[in-house]
C-alpha cells in the first residue's frame, strides 16, 4: 500500500481486548506469539489510552508500581522488544518520553468500537440492535487481567455496557452470568416461565433470586419485586392447583442470624402451622437438601401441617464455612441462635442422626421452650465414646482419617467408600458425587 505521494503505508492493525487477546496486522493474526505476559500488558494499556501513547514514568508506574525506576526501565524495553517481535512490525511500541502504540498507523481497537456501538444501539432501540452488537463482540474484557489495577476501570465499564445491552436484548439468562443479583432479569425469566406453562422452573427461579440478593447484597426483594411476585404468584395458580411440594417451595425464605461467638448461621422456613424445627444434622445444605431426592420428600411432608425451621450448622452449607469453634457447645448454640431468630416460643424439636444429642442438650437446657421431643436414628454417646473394644477405635480412627486424606480428592475411591454408609443399598458408582 502506498500514500497518494507514492510513499509505503504500514498495514492496518486491529487490536482485540474483549476476549482472547490478540493483535491483528493486515488481518492476520498473532495470538499466538504473545508469549511475554509484560510485552501484551505494555500493548494493552497503551491502547486503552485515547491517543495510544502515555509518558514513559506514567506507564512503568501503571504496571510495575513496586519495582524501582531502573528495573521497570528495563523490563519495559524488553517488553518493547518483544511486542515488535511478536507483530514483525519495528513501530508496535515506540520508546520516546512518550511511549506510542503503533503511531501513525491505521489502527482500531475493538472496546473503543464496542463503546461506540453500544451509544448507537442505545439510540435506535429495541431488541435487534443491542443483540447485534453483543453477537459483534462477544465476552469480557481483558479476561486475563482480573487482577490488574490498570484493568478495573475498563474491566468494569465494559461490564455496565454490556448488562444494559443484555437488558435491551433481553438476554436475561446472560445478564445473570455476569449480575446474579439482578432482580429484573429474574422477575423477567419467571414472566417468561408462566408464559410457557412451566411453573416449577418459575417457582425455582424466584428461590435463586431470593438467595443471590441475600448472599450478594444481604438484602431482600424490593418492594416492587414483592408485588411482582404476589403478581407472578397469582398467575402460577392461574395454570391449576399447584402440589404441595410446589406450594411449600413457593414460599420458602432463607434467612440468616449470628450466634453469640459471631458466627452466621443459615436457617429456612416453610409451611405453615405449628413450628417444627429440625436440628441440624452432619452436611446438610439449605438449598440442595430441597431439591434433593434424599430429603425433599421428607422436608415437603414436614411443611405439609407445620411451619419448618431447618438451618446449616456451622461449617456446612450457607453457614459459616470456617468458624473459630467447632465443639458440641457451639452446636447447641447454633441452635439457639436460630430459635430466638425465628421469633419462637414454644415448638416441637427433631433430632436425627447428629442432631440428636444436640436436641436432647437444648430441651434439657430450655425445657419449657420444647413441647415434644421426636429423635430418629440418634444416640446419645458419640461412636469414639460408645467404644467397647480396640477394633472398634481403630474403625473410628480409621474412618478420621480417611475423610483427612480423600475428601476433595478425584479418587473415586473414597466417595465409594463415604456414600456406601449412607446408603448402603444403592450400587457403588465412580463417578463425583
Amino acid at each position: 500500500m502506498t500514500t497518494p505521494s507514492g510513499r509505503p503505508t504500514a498495514a492496518p492493525v486491529t487490536i482485540r481486548l474483549i476476549g482472547d487477546f490478540d493483535v491483528l496486522v493486515d488481518g492476520v493474526s498473532t495470538a499466538a506469539q504473545w508469549r511475554r505476559r509484560d510485552a501484551a500488558a505494555v500493548v494493552k494499556v497503551l491502547a486503552l489510552t485515547p491517543d495510544r501513547s502515555l509518558h514513559r514514568e506514567r506507564l512503568m508506574e501503571l504496571l510495575w508500581p513496586d519495582v524501582d525506576t531502573a528495573l521497570a526501565a528495563t523490563r519495559l524495553h524488553k517488553a518493547a522488544h518483544f511486542a515488535r517481535r511478536a507483530t514483525g512490525r519495528a513501530d508496535a511500541v515506540v520508546l520516546r518520553e512518550r511511549v506510542g502504540l503503533f503511531p501513525g498507523a491505521d489502527i482500531n481497537v475493538d472496546i473503543r468500537d464496542f463503546r461506540t456501538a453500544v451509544v448507537r444501539a442505545r439510540g435506535v432501540g429495541g431488541v435487534e440492535a443491542a443483540a447485534a452488537v453483543l453477537d459483534r463482540f462477544p465476552g469480557e474484557a481483558l479476561p486475563a487481567d482480573l487482577y490488574e489495577p490498570w484493568a478495573q476501570d475498563a474491566r468494569e465499564r465494559h461490564a455496565r455496557a454490556r448488562q444494559q445491552l443484555l437488558r435491551q436484548a433481553q438476554r436475561w439468562e446472560e445478564l445473570l452470568e455476569l449480575d446474579p443479583a439482578s432482580e429484573d432479569a429474574h422477575l423477567a425469566l419467571m414472566r417468561r416461565l408462566v408464559q410457557q406453562g412451566d411453573r416449577s422452573a418459575a417457582l425455582r427461579q424466584f428461590e435463586r433470586m431470593d438467595r443471590a440478593l441475600r448472599d450478594e447484597l444481604g438484602v431482600r426483594p424490593s418492594p416492587a419485586a414483592v408485588r411482582l411476585r404476589a403478581q407472578v404468584i397469582s398467575a402460577i395458580r392461574v395454570l391449576g392447583p399447584l402440589t404441595v411440594a410446589e406450594e411449600t417451595r413457593l414460599e420458602q425464605r432463607i434467612r440468616f442470624c449470628r450466634t453469640p461467638d459471631d458466627v452466621t448461621i443459615a436457617y429456612a422456613v416453610t409451611g405453615d402451622g405449628p413450628p417444627l424445627v429440625k436440628t441440624a444434622n452432619w452436611m446438610t445444605h439449605l438449598d440442595h437438601d430441597w431439591h434433593s431426592p434424599v430429603w425433599r420428600h421428607w422436608l415437603v411432608d414436614l411443611s405439609r401441617r407445620h411451619r419448618l425451621i431447618r438451618y446449616d450448622e456451622r461449617g456446612c452449607g450457607l453457614s459459616e464455612r470456617r468458624p473459630a469453634e467447632q465443639s458440641f457447645d457451639a452446636w447447641v448454640r447454633d441452635l439457639e441462635a436460630v430459635v430466638d431468630a425465628a421469633g419462637l416460643d414454644r415448638f416441637d424439636l427433631l433430632g436425627i442422626s447428629q442432631g440428636g444429642p444436640v436436641s436432647m442438650m437444648y430441651a434439657a437446657r430450655h425445657p419449657d421452650r420444647v413441647r415434644r421431643l421426636v429423635l430418629f436414628g440418634s444416640y446419645v454417646q458419640g461412636r469414639l465414646v460408645r467404644a467397647r473394644s480396640e477394633e472398634a477405635i481403630r474403625n473410628h480412627h480409621m474412618q478420621v482419617e480417611l475423610a483427612r486424606l480423600g475428601w476433595g480428592s478425584d479418587d473415586p475411591a473414597f466417595r465409594m467408600c463415604f456414600t456406601a454408609q449412607f446408603m448402603p443399598g444403592e450400587p457403588l458408582r465412580k463417578g463425583k458425587t
